[in-house]
């Protein structure tokens, strides 16, 4: 579907149930909760899923579009999900359609608006409200400030284009506070972050003379830090920092028995191809996935794997 199409079809249901992906960050959360602010101006009952993974950071930002108990919902949209995989704990059913930007999406939706070229899906949301009201209010250009800038690394990292600078503008423009999302998402970290991230560096891993990076937060680690999942954000970017590193890694141990891998390179090296291997996606210089085991066997199996990706 196109902009116009998109918006045609949600404004053509009622009861609309909005799923964000599992272990949600600043994108699937601001994006989804600026889409559900747009749907209930349009006249629509439209709720969020009740991510029980979402950080106390984000939580405040989004809570209020929380679906109640019992909330009886027709149409289900996913946004920023690229697969059936990653949609989150305890929703079991179909996605009637995917609003996304990642280029690995496998299509597992009824309908999508799936736009590869933009470097978050908060800028899809952007013009899609604008085809369902004509209009962004405050509250949601702040939204979909912290969707833009959180999945740029504050416009830091290779995803960032001209367009994405354009809508950065343009929702200051429509008056986003960019400054405290600065503040809060950026500048300022816990003490158990600042603790975290020095057994982090302390404990990296290099291969290839430094061209491979390798970060490991394991479950004794973020105990000995006692650090919560509200000092986890942008952990992905810690590894990427060694000098020489064209992949970087970093693996975060869960309460299950899976790892959660963030893959991170510059255009030498696909991340999608390495996280495709084990069922996950995502772009090109970043990726991610689940692997079962334990944070050694996920580094083996993953080093195992870059080498045939990247000879």
């Amino acid at each position: 579907m196109n902009y116009k199409q998109c918006a045609k079809t949600l404004l053509g249901h009622e009861n609309i149930l909005i799923l964000t992906h599992r272990n949600p960050d600043g994108d699937t959360m601001a994006s989804a909760a600026a889409l559900c602010s747009a749907l209930r101006r349009g006249g629509r009952t439209a709720c969020l899923y009740p991510n029980a993974q979402v950080s106390d950071k984000l939580r405040p930002f989004v809570e209020e579009f929380f679906a109640p108990a019992g909330y009886k919902y027709k149409y289900v949209v996913a946004v920023d999900i690229a697969a059936e995989g990653l949609l989150p704990k305890g929703y079991e059913g179909p996605v009637n359609c995917c609003i996304d930007h990642h280029p690995s999406n496998s299509h597992y939706a009824g309908a999508e608006l799936v736009r590869p070229e933009k470097s978050s899906c908060a800028e899809v949301v952007m013009e899609l409200i604008l085809n369902i009201n004509t209009e962004i209010t405050k509250e949601e250009a702040t939204l979909l400030y912290i969707g833009l800038s959180t999945d740029t690394g504050c416009f830091q990292y290779s995803n960032t284009n001209s367009a994405s600078l354009r809508a950065a503008s343009e929702l200051l423009r429509l008056g986003a506070d960019n400054s405290m999302v600065n503040l809060r998402f950026f500048r300022k970290v816990s003490r158990a972050r600042l603790m975290l991230e020095s057994l982090i560096y302390g404990g990296m891993h290099y291969y290839r003379d430094g061209r491979i990076s390798v970060a490991t937060v394991s479950l004794d680690m973020m105990e000995r830090a006692g650090a919560t999942e509200d000092d986890c954000d942008d952990l992905a970017g810690l590894a990427g920092r060694a000098e020489e590193a064209e992949v970087s890694i970093t693996i975060r141990e869960q309460n299950d028995g899976n790892c959660k891998i963030s893959v991170r390179s510059t255009p030498q090296v696909n991340s999608s191809d390495i996280c495709a291997v084990f069922g996950g996606g995502g772009h090109a210089m970043a990726a991610g996935c689940t692997i079962m085991g334990t944070p050694q066997m996920a580094e083996e199996l993953l080093l195992q794997v870059i080498d045939e990706v990247w000879k």
